[in-house]
């Protein structure tokens, strides 16, 4: 049986509580992810940020316009202030076929994977598709 550990990203680069949302940004465009795992000083799972999370506290109506004002926010809050706490997760001997449908039904672009509450990996839709593409071209054919 195909798991979560077979597919997932060991190590993911996560934020701390008390990071401000600038900090964030810069991780997750230097890392290139679009979710973050928020972790606490044991890298026990506690909450995590989305692309769409920072968007949405970047463009809040309490925001102007003024670049100036956006930069302001984005120093001042933390990645507590946004994020999702105590997100749905999974673990590393979940089936991949489950977890995959989970994804799929609630639109989720990645889950955290934790072990004895301890973050351990992050699974995502890139993850699935990296999997599937490096299947060989025969299996593929096979499937038609």
């Amino acid at each position: 049986m195909l798991t979560v550990n077979d597919l997932m990203t060991v190590d993911p680069t996560t934020a701390k509580e008390t990071d401000s949302l600038m900090t964030v940004i810069g991780r997750m465009k230097r890392e290139g992810c679009r979710q973050l795992p928020v972790v606490d000083a044991a890298n026990k799972l506690v909450g995590m940020i989305t692309d769409r999370d920072l968007r949405l506290a970047i463009n809040t109506p309490l925001v102007t316009s003024q670049v100036i004002d956006q930069i302001g926010v984005l120093k001042q809050l933390s990645a507590e202030s946004i994020m999702t706490p105590d997100p749905v997760s999974t673990q590393p001997d979940a089936s991949a076929k489950t977890v995959a449908t989970l994804l799929a039904t609630y639109k989720f672009g990645a889950l955290p994977v934790v072990e004895n509450g301890v973050l351990v990996g992050i699974i995502s839709v890139t993850d699935y598709l990296e999997f599937f593409a490096s299947l060989p071209e025969s299996i593929l054919q096979s499937a038609e």
